[in-house]
């Protein structure tokens, strides 16, 4: 038994003490219900504020761009949960009294384990590490604020164009460049901006990073390193950046860096970005001034950015300087004002922010006024358009640039500057060194002139060979002229329609180093002496009321190394001229009532001199003198009968001779009757450009006609028996006039000739067959011109050479052409292969019935960029693809740019149904009724910049409506 009983007692104690933990737990879990709820109530409240700073934090650091800890993003949660328990049981709080004691202590546990829950919360809710991850995690692409392009046709059109290379696979650096204030910053950012809309956006990040002039290597990193969220010592070195740089930046998939306002090459290894050829899918943007800096920085496509056009920049105008700008009153003026900014968006922003408000039409007459005369009217405009335009002259290096710049602004505004003619005024004042022959010269211009054009302070004149200012650009280099530059002080009036010069116009004239009053209505000068002292250019053409120079006007002008007096109605010189012992250039040309000249052997230093459509009937004998003469011009001067013999052969340092189109004529052996003769030539050693009369083609076996070789042009006009005919080179072109080719051997000029033009020639046809016979080859020739000819080739008579007798052949012209129904039946003959056509031009060709056919022996015409066709009146389809085998799918011409159609009744089709013609840009297209389709697709709009033709006409073309929708902005009525 008490064995018994000890055992019951070992197993009972456990099971007893057990019971009695377990009842009084429960009993204490059961009473101690109400307290629990007071303290879960109490502690709640320290979580919750502990929330709300959290919270704060998260909000704020999100803000930044940071990434929040996964542990921060569950303790919120959790918290969130929580509270929506202790909310139950606040709601349903049990009774101090109730008797159900079950149901007491189920609820008496619940808030014990919220109370628990509570503790661990606010344990590891300290977040001693921070919400956020040390390193932030940068978002793919940050807004960047700035004002919008919507609506800006131009403007739209670039971002369109840029948006469509950046995604182009093919395509790692772009150059965005144009001239300062013309929106390349607001383009890029509203890229930027795009592309942060666009979920399809194909970069891992973006990196935007304003440059500045005065480039910092290691400003350029920190701000790289900001948006990567590096951190950038300021003891670190330029290399240690770079290479940190590098290995973050090849940790992106891919990236697009976009450098903003570059003025001089930044290399991207020693700012650590990674090459974009060798980190697949990224790209880097650029934008610049200078198209220089986007060609030392490789870019693969440079987008040009132009001023806005008209109707932009009056609606942006009117925008900035608000309502006062419609008031009846002040609309004449604010719309003159608008047109003072040509476009330009900073100078339009600018200005009509500076008129906001005014409602005084004598502020308005005054702002006109000032900005006419090239003056900022205000401390705004000077400072946000007159000074930020400064920086592009202050950029420029090299020697005498600025100063052959701020020459250029001597003409009048919108002025298209002859090329050669700037050339010749930059020689004569030394800026190109006077010790270079011509065509060194000529190259050093060229040279300056594109680089000024790179940095958008020249442009592209309204024809070829010409350059111009923008007028706002003009009107700082004059600022810059009268302020800054002692070298350069200008007095410009040119093309301000002033009848006379005031002595008051020299008020600073010991000063002044140029003087321009050309192009204006001058009938006369001062007739006293003004001290010019120091003025080297003098500019008085195109003043046609102009008769008279006082004796006295240029005895004040000592210094003189230009003087010109073209286009003037001037009928003698005055003697004070000899006086100018400094002069190189003189230009008279004309002056058509001009009849004698002083003698001019004086001007001992005289290197150009210009005296073509005057009336002068001799030259001095005193010319002999001019040793250093170089050019010289006495073309178009039918008084000009007779040349004294060795005038001209003593003039030992000519480069240009002109003396075609007039009285004279240099006389053949065995035609010497007193006159200069063609053999005086011979010993001008230096000549390079020659344009003459004769009485015959120099073609005898017995005249040695080598030294033409080394001529880079020439010009003869033939007079022979009762034809007049004309050999014409110019950069090595021939010109054929009214010539029995029969009767003449030319095959020498066509050997050394770059271009031909045969006008009204017979026996053309005689002349080619004499060629295809010889197996000659003229590869130098790059322009064919017929005129008012006849050809008689066989029908399908195929090919009459082996080879092609114009390889390098351009550029071809056929105008009122007889006997040829394509351009195929002369190619075939002459075995043309057409490979370098770039341009084609038609006109009053009636026999015409088709362009080119297209078949085996011509498939494409690869490189052809420009079709003209006018007045063909039988033509009825460019391209006849239907005979020939062997026909490519591949469009006929692959690289049109521009397609004009004029008066050509009976066309129909331009190539086959289904050919597209990707590269097109610009179509014209009148009277030509019944053509119904165009080689176009909605994929041209990305090309096209303007469609011209009849309304009714392009209601009528036939294409899908996609392609009719995308390409009708750039649709102008004519």
């Amino acid at each position: 038994m008490q064995v018994l009983a000890a055992v019951v007692g070992a197993v009972v104690k456990p099971i007893s003490d057990f019971l009695c933990s377990y009842v009084g737990s429960k009993t204490k879990t059961t009473f101690n219900l109400q307290s629990n709820i007071a303290a879960v109530e109490r502690e709640m409240k320290s979580i919750m504020d502990r929330k709300k700073d959290v919270e704060r934090e998260t909000e704020a650091t999100k803000k930044e761009g940071n990434e929040i800890r996964a542990e921060v993003i569950t303790w919120l949660e959790d918290v969130e949960k929580l509270q929506l328990r202790v909310n139950s049981i606040q709601e349903n709080k049990p009774s101090a009294c109730f008797l159900n004691c079950s149901k007491r202590y189920r609820e008496s546990s619940k808030v014990e384990e919220i109370l628990e829950e509570i503790k661990r919360l606010l344990e590891v809710g300290n977040f001693e590490s921070g919400v956020a991850y040390p390193t932030r995690i940068a978002r793919a692409v940050e807004h960047i604020p700035g004002p919008s392009i919507q609506g800006q046709t131009t403007a739209s059109k670039k971002l369109d164009e840029t948006m469509r290379v950046l995604l182009d696979d093919k395509v790692q650096r772009i150059g965005i460049w144009g001239m300062g204030g013309v929106g390349k910053t607001t383009l890029v950012k509203n890229l930027n901006n795009k592309l942060e809309n666009d979920s399809t956006q194909p970069f891992g990040i973006i990196i935007w990073v304003t440059v500045t002039k005065n480039l910092v290597i290691k400003n350029v990193q920190t701000k790289i390193a900001e948006r990567l969220n590096l951190e950038v010592r300021i003891e670190e070195s330029v290399e240690r950046t770079a290479s940190r740089l590098y290995q973050r930046l090849k940790r992106e998939e891919n990236f697009l860096l976009i450098l903003d306002d570059v003025w001089k090459e930044i290399e991207l290894d020693i700012l650590g970005v990674p090459q974009p050829e060798d980190h697949k899918g990224s790209k880097v943007i650029l934008t610049s001034r200078r198209m220089e800096v986007c060609r030392y920085m490789m870019t693969d496509v440079e987008i040009k950015i132009e001023v806005l056009n008209d109707d932009e920049a009056w609606e942006l105008f009117s925008q900035k300087a608000g309502d006062v700008a419609h008031l009846e009153q002040i609309r004449p003026f604010a719309e003159a004002v608008a047109r003072e900014g040509c476009g330009l968006p900073l100078a339009i922003i600018t200005m009509g922010a500076a008129m906001r408000r005014k409602t005084k039409v004598e502020l308005w007459k005054n702002a006109l006024t000032e900005l006419q005369r090239s003056v900022p009217p205000t401390e705004d405009i000077e400072a946000k358009v007159f000074k930020r335009l400064k920086w592009s002259y202050d950029s420029l290096e090299g020697n005498n640039i600025k100063s052959c710049f701020l020459y250029c602004s001597l003409f009048p505004e919108d002025f298209s500057i002859e090329i050669s003619e700037l050339v010749n005024y930059w020689k004569a004042e030394g800026l190109i060194n006077e010790g270079q022959n011509y065509e060194d010269s000529v190259n050093r211009g060229i040279t300056l002139i594109e680089n000024l054009k790179d940095s958008c302070l020249l442009e592209d004149g309204g024809r070829k060979g010409t350059v111009k200012m923008h007028d706002v650009v003009r009107d700082v280099a004059i600022w810059i002229a009268s302020l800054f530059e002692d070298e350069c002080k200008s007095l410009v009036r040119s093309g301000m329609d002033f009848s006379e010069i005031l002595v008051g116009e020299f008020s600073n004239s010991n000063s002044l180093k140029r003087v321009s009053f050309m192009n204006n209505k001058i009938t006369r000068l001062p007739d006293s002496m003004i001290q010019c002292l120091e003025a080297s250019t003098l500019l008085l053409q195109n003043n046609r009321t102009l008769v008279t120079v006082p004796e006295t006007f240029l005895e004040g002008f000592k210094a003189l190394r230009v003087l010109n007096l073209s286009e003037t109605n001037i009928r003698s010189l005055p003697r004070s001229l000899l006086q100018l012992n400094d002069l190189r250039a003189l230009f008279l040309g004309g002056c058509r009532f001009l009849e004698e000249l002083p003698p001019l052997g004086m001007l001992s230093k005289l290197q150009n001199l210009d005296l073509s459509y005057t009336r002068i009937t001799e030259l001095p004998r005193e010319m002999e003198s001019l040793s250093q003469l170089r050019q010289l011009s006495i073309s178009h001067i039918k008084e000009l009968k007779n040349i004294r013999p060795g005038i001209i052969s003593r003039l030992s340092c000519l480069e240009i001779l002109k003396t075609s189109h007039g009285g004279f004529r240099f006389r053949l052996k065995g035609e010497e009757d007193g006159q200069a003769t063609f053999e005086e030539l011979i010993s001008l050693n230096r000549l390079v450009d020659l344009s003459l009369t004769l009485n015959r083609i120099p073609c005898d076996r017995s005249e040695d006609l080598s030294w033409i070789k080394r001529l880079k042009k020439f010009h003869f006009l033939i007079i022979q028996s009762q034809t007049h005919g004309i050999l014409n080179t110019n950069d090595k072109i021939s010109n054929m006039n009214g010539l029995n080719l029969s009767q003449v051997s030319i095959g020498w000029y066509w050997d050394n000739s770059s271009s031909l033009l045969s006008d009204r020639c017979q026996m053309l046809t005689e002349m080619f067959e004499d060629f295809i016979k010889s197996a000659a080859s003229f590869s130098d020739l790059k322009s064919l011109r017929i005129c008012n000819c006849t050809i008689s080739i066989g029908r399908g008579g195929g090919c009459a050479v082996r080879c092609d007798l114009l390889p390098n052949l351009e550029v071809l012209e056929l105008f009122a052409v007889i006997g040829l129904q394509s351009i195929s039946e002369l190619a075939g003959h002459l075995g043309l292969r057409f490979h370098n056509l770039k341009s084609i031009e038609l006109k009053r060709c009636s026999e015409m019935k088709y362009l080119i056919s297209c078949g085996a022996f011509i498939q494409t015409l690869p490189n052809l960029e420009v079709i003209r066709i006018r007045r063909c009146n039988n033509i009825d389809e460019l391209f006849n693809c239907d005979s020939g085998q062997n026909r490519t799918s591949d469009p006929v011409v692959p690289n049109l740019r521009k397609l004009v159609l004029e008066q050509l009744p009976k066309l129909i089709t331009l190539c086959r149904h289904e050919e597209t013609w990707p590269c097109l840009e610009q179509v014209e297209v009148v009277g030509c009724d019944h053509l119904r389709k165009l080689p176009l697709t909605n994929q041209n709009a990305g090309t096209m910049k303007e469609i011209i033709g009849d309304s009714q006409w392009w209601d009528a073309l036939e294409w899908d409506d996609q392609t009719k929708s995308s390409l009708l902005p750039f649709f102008h009525p004519r």
